[in-house]
């Protein structure tokens, strides 16, 4: 008998029929003899039809109003699963962020989880009820009511998770588990049967929707293992965990792709201390969300910088650039229609030549690099948006992943 909280999104809950399945998933874990605690999204697209709501009353909706009106749709598919439980024959009581003791910073409408006094929840699970939490939200040490941002309730599944010390975090979703590429993309990807913390916080940083990044760099801190499936399908799906020896014999384990970016490049900007920090604080100041960044120094005291930037946040960032008293530069330009492409694996660090291979594949294809970022699991490139799936298709052809997730699933 251990603890285990299962996290349920918003396709998987999204009609009756939907919020009947999963409550038959989360009375058969119970029955196995399992504590349980479970935690749902929102139905189906109500996340975002309240927001349209909100635009259609006020042009600039308060923030503090915003996060009343949001985590309205998590409370919904709470108290409803909970019914449907009570019909299966087991005891539930549901419980929204702050009843399940999540508290937050004020930030609202994006609120970090600062402690989880979960009292309550431990009393519900000693009386023998399973918990439905409403995920996606918490309470400020003002009191008020806030909410996590996009992919909450995975942040709020692994928070309890380690508040509770669970023995694994399942979450459900639409996908049978994480991929060695987009499967829209290239039809050849497979599940990866396991993978680590690193890779995958990688890889949702860098255009994998499977987990929010903010939930799997929680599971990495706290060690929380992960377990990624189907709310549809009883198969096993992908284990997320703490790395072991064996994943580094994997030079590559997955690819991961954005389309949705744009590229700032500030031209002559004067070569001296102070410059760049100048520029992302400004950016920063902005809330501007700066990945990539290049700096080329030249001739006369003078340098070239460009960083990349999410594409709905690039009229921000211009406007933020311009806006600092003093900058001097030559020219400032954007270009809207770039995309990244990543590699991810444990192995890359051990393994030398990842980089040369990848680059005379896209090389082969006529797909020109504009910018490269690195760590030591990962290699980005960014090329023109136009190209990304058809790189995408091509490294994993050129790195035989399909035959890499096989030979994980035999280790």
């Amino acid at each position: 008998m251990g603890l285990v909280t299962m996290k349920f999104g918003g396709t998987s809950v999204a009609d009756a029929d939907k919020i009947k399945n999963v409550a038959g998933r989360i009375a058969e874990a119970k029955r196995r003899g399992d504590d349980v605690v479970a935690v749902v999204s929102a139905r189906g697209a109500t996340t975002d039809e309240l927001e349209a709501l909100a635009h259609e009353v006020s042009d600039r909706p308060d923030p503090r109003e915003m996060d009343m009106l949001l985590s309205s749709g998590e409370r919904i598919s709470c108290a409803l699963m909970a019914m449907a439980l009570h019909d299966l024959g087991v005891s539930a009581r549901s419980f929204t962020g702050s009843q399940a003791g999540i508290v937050t910073d004020g930030a609202h409408t994006r609120a970090k989880i600062v402690e989880v006094k979960a009292d309550r929840l431990r009393e519900a699970i000693a009386d023998d009820h399973i918990v439905m939490v409403a995920g996606f939200q918490g309470v400020s040490g003002d009191r008020d009511v806030t909410t996590l941002g996009r992919g909450g309730s995975d942040t709020s599944a692994v928070a309890l998770a380690t508040a509770l010390d669970a023995d694994v975090c399942e979450i459900y979703t639409d996908v049978t588990g994480v991929f060695t590429a987009d499967p829209r993309v290239e039809p050849r990807a497979v599940k990866l049967p396991r993978i680590s913390h690193g890779e995958m916080l990688e890889m949702a940083s860098m255009g994998s929707r499977v987990l929010a990044l903010r939930a799997v760099e929680f599971a990495r801190r706290y060690d929380v293992p992960l377990h990624v499936r189907s709310s549809f399908a009883p198969e096993e799906g992908t284990w997320i965990t703490k790395e072991t020896p064996d994943m580094e014999d994997a030079i590559v384990s997955g690819i991961a792709h954005k389309s949705d970016e744009a590229k700032v490049t500030i031209s002559g900007v004067e070569d001296q201390p102070g410059i760049a920090a100048t520029i992302m604080t400004a950016l920063g100041d902005a809330s501007v969300n700066v990945d990539t960044i290049i700096q080329n120094v030249g001739g006369g005291g003078v340098a070239d910088m460009s960083f990349t930037v999410p594409l709905n946040e690039l009229p921000a960032a211009l406007e933020a650039v311009e806006g600092v008293e003093g900058l001097g530069y030559r020219e400032l330009t954007s270009d809207d229609q770039i995309g990244k492409v990543t590699l991810v694996g444990a192995g890359m660090r051990s393994n030398p030549g990842v980089a040369a291979t990848m680059f005379r594949t896209l090389a082969a294809e006529g797909i020109n690099i504009q910018m490269i970022d690195t760590s030591t699991i990962r290699i980005t490139v960014v090329i023109d948006r136009r190209e990304v799936e058809r790189a995408v298709r091509a490294l994993h052809e050129a790195f035989g992943l399909a035959g890499e997730a096989a030979r994980r699933a035999d280790v």
